[in-house]
């Protein structure tokens, strides 16, 4: 498997709604990819993202990057989203909880009715 991490810094906007649109349009596009194993998204505090995708093949975590960058320009412009780092690389030892996809599930939709989506 190989993963590759995308780093961003918001120049405008809130990170809910931006993080709301990534969860809905890109996130599911992304999964469709073939080799897709995982996507994570994170909050790193002082308008900066980080994002995380995993695919069985180097090629396709390559490509994920490619996709990303063109959501990024063409969805979501509104957020001055800066691309400051990427950094890719083979995964030589992961774990995995087995019921970790449902908590995040019911994470998710707990965190939108909080936030009226």
């Amino acid at each position: 498997m190989f993963a590759s991490v995308r780093r961003y810094t918001m120049g405008a906007g809130s990170i809910d709604p931006m993080m709301h649109r990534v969860d809905e349009e890109f996130a599911p596009a992304l999964a469709q990819e073939a080799g897709f194993v995982c996507y994570f998204a994170l909050d790193t505090g002082d308008h900066t993202v980080q994002t995380l995708s995993i695919f069985h093949d180097k090629n396709s975590a390559f490509r994920s990057n490619e996709l990303s960058a063109h959501y990024v320009r063409e969805n979501l412009g509104e957020f001055k989203l800066a691309r400051t780092e990427v950094t890719a690389g083979e995964v030589l030892v992961g774990r995995l909880v087995p019921d970790l996809l449902e908590e995040m599930d019911r994470w998710r939709i707990e965190r939108a009715r909080r936030r009226g989506w």
